[in-house]
């Protein structure tokens, strides 16, 4: 899928409400595909394997799958999802919660020292959708560190990710301005682009930029007033 319905004045991509909805469903739909997936391909081998050594590899393989699932959905509820009413605060706690969750695996490891408080539910939602964004900065993996400074409407956060062959994905920091080539969004770069839309509504600015090329990415977002 791929749509644009319209482009402003400055060149921010506008979407219809309902190609927005569906692209972000589609994102949705392809973090949790893969263990749930799993989950069948594990009740598929109970059903037709007697050997108990397979067997205890499906079980293995479900409970692992299925806490996957959960914390990919978890983490999908605060970061794409309403979590509350128009004006709620959430806790960071409950954001780092759901961050580590999604991301710590034998590759990526997170190390998360943003100071807990009640911040307004944009910014936490963007905050989550960054750490997403820096994911894809360390594809072969690495650590992600998340740092705050001040408090309430001045609160800053600053996200390194360090890895081998880290860089920042094509047209990234185009997509979180709200631009992107050729005027188009589809599935694929709806995560980046979204996180742009958030950083808006919630008054936020966000700056990317290798600080040591091939090695660390830096991710910025601080109030727009600042």
């Amino acid at each position: 899928m791929s749509t644009s319905d319209g482009t402003a004045e400055d060149g921010v991509i506008t979407l219809d409400g309902l190609d927005l909805a569906a692209l972000v469903a589609s994102r949705v739909c392809h973090d949790v595909i893969s263990p749930v997936g799993a989950i069948v391909n594990g009740l598929e081998i109970l059903e037709d394997e007697k050997d108990e050594g397979m067997r205890g590899f499906a079980f293995d393989l479900i409970k692992k799958s299925a806490a996957q699932a959960s914390a990919r959905l978890q983490f999908c509820r605060i970061a794409f999802g309403a979590a509350g009413s128009a004006a709620a605060v959430l806790d960071l706690g409950d954001a780092e919660q759901v961050a580590r969750g999604f991301i710590e695996d034998d590759k990526t490891k997170l190390v998360w020292e943003a100071q807990r408080q009640l911040l307004p539910k944009n910014v936490v939602k963007l905050l989550l959708n960054l750490v997403l964004v820096a994911t894809t900065t360390v594809p072969r993996g690495g650590q992600i560190k998340v740092t705050s400074t001040g408090e309430g409407d001045a609160t800053e956060f600053v996200l390194v990710a360090n890895g081998t062959s880290a860089r920042v994905p094509a047209n990234v920091v185009e997509l979180i301005s709200g631009r992107a080539p050729e005027n188009r969004v589809d599935a694929h770069v709806i995560q980046p682009f979204y996180a742009g839309l958030v950083a808006r509504a919630a008054g936020m600015t966000v700056t990317i930029e290798a600080e040591i090329e091939g090695q660390q990415i830096v991710t910025k977002a601080k109030p727009a007033s600042a």
